[in-house]
């Protein structure tokens, strides 16, 4: 018999160094979010935008590379916007979203208090990619979140998990490395379809009352498959296909949450839906 435990030790570093290459090279250069511009705790929200918006990075991302396109086109039009770092791995720097999920949770429950305590407002909305979309569902579901939270709007959610275009599907295949994924990285472990941490997460249904939901996907998806697993259910939902809004946006699952200005036009409707307008094609120059 083959010494499976030697042979698949690399297993999760190969998965998370083929999860890195998915990164754009312009990002992985920041790990603290600046404190002008968006992260500006003297910030107090307007009439017009009385909630402070909290952007929360998916796998792999941190609250600065994430976030240099949304963070400026919301801060533009007059949000106090920002952003935090979670599930930190000891002794890897940049690159976060790699802990237990609901230990994560915990730390974006701990920043909404700062958050909300530095603006004095009464609710915050969370914006998330990846990870960033999904995870929040637990602060709201079993953190107490919901009593702190308007909305949240989820931009390529793994809200089910995803298969890896069925990649995980072979993990059985192979004794012992779902165990050494687990013990790795256990935020991946957390994100497959199937997790324990997922049918925790969705059991009872997809949300909670008095929350505002909204799902931004891509057909292109090719890290959260298959994207429809993004959808959430429920009364207070609002699931959106971006290429049903526009037919010649491209966006696979990096880009329609750092550069793709069709999903930034979707999030601010969902922010501020009494003042929604259509998103086109010609919303990219919006």
């Amino acid at each position: 018999m083959l010494p499976w435990k030697r042979v698949l030790r690399p297993l999760a570093a190969v998965l998370l160094t083929a999860a890195v290459a998915l990164v754009p090279a312009t990002t992985a250069h920041a790990a603290t979010a600046p404190t002008s511009g968006w992260n500006d705790y003297s910030c107090k929200p307007s009439a017009a935008h009385p909630r402070p918006v909290v952007l929360v990075h998916g796998t792999l991302g941190n609250s600065v590379d994430n976030w240099l396109g949304l963070a400026p086109y919301l801060e533009d039009r007059g949000y106090c916007v920002f952003s935090l770092d979670y599930g930190q791995l000891s002794g890897v720097p940049v690159f976060y979203g790699l802990g237990p999920i609901d230990k994560s949770a915990g730390q974006l429950s701990a920043f909404v208090d700062k958050v909300l305590t530095a603006t004095g407002a009464a609710k915050a909305d969370l914006v998330g990619h990846s990870q960033g979309g999904m995870m929040p569902r637990y602060y709201l579901k079993f953190l107490g979140g919901a009593a702190k939270v308007n909305a949240l709007v989820g931009i390529a959610p793994d809200n089910h998990g995803t298969d890896l275009n069925g990649l995980t599907k072979l993990l059985p295949y192979f004794p012992g490395a779902a165990d050494l994924l687990t013990a790795a990285t256990p935020g991946l472990a957390d994100q497959m379809a199937g997790s324990a941490f997922l049918t925790k997460l969705n059991a009872g249904g997809d949300t909670v009352p008095g929350v505002h939901y909204t799902v931004i996907a891509s057909k292109y998806d090719e890290v959260v498959t298959p994207y429809t697993s993004q959808y959430l259910s429920g009364s207070d939902v609002h699931n959106v296909l971006i290429q049903n809004l526009c037919s010649l946006d491209l966006s696979e699952h990096v880009l329609i949450g750092l550069t793709d200005r069709l999903a930034f036009h979707e999030v601010a409707n969902a922010l501020d839906p009494a003042h929604a307008t259509a998103t086109t094609c010609a919303s990219v120059l919006s």
